[in-house]
């Protein structure tokens, strides 16, 4: 009886064991995909080749030229990225997102990064990790030249306001300032301009690096009644914490040897728009 009762707490013992072993290897393997730290995919800084998302009709920013090229100040910052990361510009393909793409397209994998004025916020943060801020704009209004009636964000209420999909400035308006304002949707800040130019909005509303890109070249002028920070991040897959910090640390490079200084000088004197050419303060990575 005693040797009978012996085998059985060794074999009771050895099922306990297997079982408890079983468990820790199982938690090993979700936890890390339950807090988002490590999928198993590579991060961007051991890529040598980089798909990066932008948008394509921003003018200063990111717009796509009669040849077929894009060109602005975010394609020289992601340029200027992937470089020091060691991917040679052969190697960055530039895909253009529109504002709603930019998380899926991320979660997705279709792209490795995306510069696309993609402020920083804290929904955002919940599915995404963003390296910068690589700029701090500032949300101002743009309206048809000789238009006197609009001075300030307050001067939106009844008025005809564009409405783009996937972006959160129009929020800014009518949400946290709570002007009511009319929201004419659109799908972008081009047709936006169009609208405005053709006599179907009152104003637009957004980030003032967009706004003044569109006001050198059309019938249109920026109010300059700035209200709110925007922080522009460099969007990347969630959980990418090694690329971010080494995006930080490119990027806190760029200001500090003057690059970025020429680049905003390239793309934004002739707007007249006053840029800020220090280290942006960074959001930390998570």
């Amino acid at each position: 009886m005693d040797a009978a009762r012996t085998n059985h707490t060794l074999v009771a013992t050895a099922v306990l064991a297997a079982l408890a072993v079983l468990i820790l290897v199982t938690s090993l393997a979700v936890a890390p995909l339950v807090h988002g730290a490590d999928d198993g995919k590579p991060s961007i800084t051991e890529l040598d080749a980089l798909v990066i998302g932008v948008k394509d009709d921003q003018p200063g920013l990111s717009m796509r030229t009669e040849d077929g090229e894009l060109e602005g100040f975010d394609v020289d910052v992601a340029t200027y990225i992937g470089g020091r990361l060691g991917v040679s510009p052969e190697k960055l393909t530039f895909r253009p997102l529109s504002s709603d793409e930019r998380e899926s397209a991320l979660n997705r994998g279709t792209v490795d990064m995306v510069v696309a004025t993609y402020s920083i916020t804290p929904e955002r943060k919940q599915r995404v990790t963003f390296a910068g801020p690589y700029y701090v704009a500032h949300q101002d209004i743009l309206v048809r030249q000789g238009e006197t009636s609009i001075k300030n964000v307050r001067d939106l209420r009844g008025k005809r306001l564009c409405q783009v999909s996937g972006s959160n400035s129009w929020r800014r308006v009518t949400e946290e300032r709570e002007v009511a304002a009319e929201l004419v949707p659109a799908g972008s800040y081009s047709e936006c301009v169009k609208a405005l130019t053709g006599g179907r909005l009152d104003a637009v509303s957004t980030d003032d690096l967009i706004l003044a890109g569109f006001a050198a070249g059309s019938a249109t002028t920026m109010v300059n009644a700035p209200f709110s920070d925007e922080r522009y991040g460099i969007g990347l897959r969630k959980g990418d914490l090694k690329g971010c910090q080494a995006v930080n640390r490119i990027l806190t490079g760029m200001y500090q040897n003057g690059t970025a200084e020429t680049l905003l000088g390239q793309w934004f004197t002739t707007s007249g728009l006053e840029v800020t050419i220090t280290v942006p303060e960074f959001e930390g990575c998570a």
